[in-house]
């Protein structure tokens, strides 16, 4: 063991900030007008558990984007803002239908039936994206004791795999849940930049088409944490103060996450941030199609481009730049991109990609 004495205690740089990778957008700091709220939110004393004034205007910010009857309930992070979520719009023996390769079934784990207590009935999908006909796979049984009843549907805006719901789509979503009397819930993670994507505002595809409550993600998009349950339609939950410090997600010093997300949703911070990653991964893809032997499987629409190509191609190209494989067995990888992606960064990988497939 190292002699306390010669083990240095004062703070310094562990990494080189020069250095980025497509592994995630978590992977990403703060934006600097993020830390910089964060500082003008610092000092003196402001009341704890959300009655601070920094909570009380992010209300009417997120007015202003969703709509009067929208109220946030600002979290520490997007499982706990989904967990949340359909704890509140679930009875104790509700289930909740969604796409198989749904973050809330396959990167969670397991903590809306563990932690929610509630039943995930899931539905494959060839682009990560529910139908009226995929919902209808999972949706009957409503008086079968046997089964857990299915009362609400959740997607994902923009999907796991990159792609994105129009407007349309969501509202034959919700539509066809509602008829069937279920709610939907929207895990918005990306949810900026499926706007950034469709070119309309955040209420085009939630509220005004019948999302009935929204996970509102903010670490993605340049925040240092920090993420909220939207209820945009105030009918829908039941107690949800009570909910959120059950599920140990009341932050007592909640200014600090509540001015995060108005610093991104004031002005136009939360859009640009967005545009810039997807136009990076828009690079990224054009230049990818140019390589013999690499195939891309999806629509590039957001900041995610997922690929197949040789494994051992792989694995060389992993030692000189971060990301993961999504299914390795098959050869596919995921490439994203994040606000602070350079197109320097992009070129790099392109031309790393290229020199390894050429020595395969």
């Amino acid at each position: 063991m190292a002699d306390p004495a010669t083990v240095r205690t004062d703070a310094r740089r562990h990494h080189d900030p020069q250095v980025r990778g497509f592994a995630s957008d978590n992977y990403a700091g703060a934006h600097p007008e993020i830390l910089a709220a964060l500082a003008l939110a610092n000092g003196g004393h402001q009341v704890a558990y959300g009655e601070d004034d920094y909570t009380e205007h992010l209300q009417r910010v997120m007015h202003s984007h969703f709509g009067p009857t929208a109220e946030a309930f600002p979290v520490f992070n997007g499982t706990g803002a989904n967990v949340l979520a359909l704890q509140a719009l679930t009875d104790r023996w509700g289930a909740v239908i969604c796409a198989e390769s749904a973050h809330i079934n396959v990167d969670e784990g397991g903590a809306p039936e563990r932690m929610g207590g509630l039943k995930l009935l899931t539905v494959p999908t060839p682009d990560g994206k529910l139908t009226p006909e995929l919902i209808d796979r999972q949706a009957y049984g409503w008086e079968d004791e046997h089964r857990a009843m299915p009362q609400v549907v959740s997607i994902t805006q923009n999907t796991e795999l990159g792609t994105v719901y129009t407007p349309d789509e969501i509202r034959a979503v919700c539509d066809h849940a509602h008829e069937r009397g279920m709610k939907v819930h929207l895990d918005g993670a990306r949810i900026a930049n499926a706007a950034a994507s469709l070119d309309v505002p955040m209420r085009t595809f939630t509220n005004t088409v019948g999302v009935d409550v929204l996970s509102f993600g903010g670490t993605k998009n340049g925040a240092l944490f920090g993420e909220a349950v939207v209820v945009l339609d105030p009918d829908s939950v039941r107690a949800m103060k009570h909910l959120r410090k059950l599920s140990m997600q009341l932050a007592s010093k909640m200014r600090f996450v509540s001015v995060q997300l108005e610093a991104l949703l004031a002005k136009d911070l939360w859009l640009r941030n967005a545009r810039h990653a997807n136009a990076m991964a828009q690079r990224l893809a054009e230049g990818v199609r140019a390589v013999d032997g690499v195939e891309i499987l999806h629509p590039v629409q957001a900041n995610a481009v997922f690929a197949r190509l040789p494994h051992a191609v792989t694995e060389r190209l992993q030692k000189r730049f971060r990301f993961y494989f999504w299914d390795e067995k098959a050869g596919d990888v995921r490439w994203m991109c994040a606000f602070d992606t350079r197109e320097d960064d992009v070129d790099a990988f392109l031309l790393a990609l290229k020199e390894e497939m050429a020595r395969q």
